[in-house]
């Protein structure tokens, strides 16, 4: 048997836990870059994911990202991830969209009562959509209206530290 007490062991230092957004967020972005992705693709699937994922009519959000990435030939997870992580962004996007599209058509906001909306929508849709459609139509054109600044403000600035990454990671 070959056991020396006395030798010393070495003892690597701990790793900096990584929070939930690096390991679930920020990390799965830059693996697609290391593995030859581009910037600018991948800079644009975030800011199409992030317009898409607050498209204010609700259940459609995931749809919408996947016809948008297979048309612009977008990273499908990325976009995906994307869409996830704004969830709780959506549900209160959607409020605000409801209220700026009343105040553009200069109309009033309707009572929302989600117990409500969930009944009417399975037992009578047609008395939804009687009730409803117009508020939801004057939500998506307050949608159309933010989404050329959603994509700038997000795909320019994601761009340049994308670049930025590459160059001072080349080998990934």
């Amino acid at each position: 048997m070959n056991f020396r007490p006395h030798q010393a062991t070495q003892i690597k230092p701990a790793a900096p836990r990584r929070t939930f957004w690096q390991r679930r967020v920020v990390e799965p972005i830059l693996v697609q870059l290391k593995q030859g992705s581009s910037p600018h693709k991948i800079a644009l699937t975030i800011a199409v994911g992030i317009a898409a994922g607050l498209f204010p009519v609700l259940g459609f959000t995931t749809l919408l990202c996947f016809l948008l990435a297979v048309i612009l030939r977008l990273n499908q997870p990325i976009i995906h991830l994307i869409n996830q992580v704004l969830w709780p962004v959506h549900l209160a996007m959607v409020v605000i969209y409801i209220r700026f599209g009343a105040w553009m058509f200069g109309t009033a906001v309707l009572p929302i009562d989600p117990t409500e909306l969930s009944h009417m929508l399975m037992h009578s849709p047609r008395e939804f959509w009687a009730r409803f459609g117009l508020m939801g139509l004057q939500a998506l054109c307050a949608w159309l209206l933010t989404v050329p600044f959603i994509l700038g403000g997000i795909f320019f600035p994601m761009k340049h530290v994308l670049f930025r990454f590459k160059r001072t990671h080349p080998t990934g």
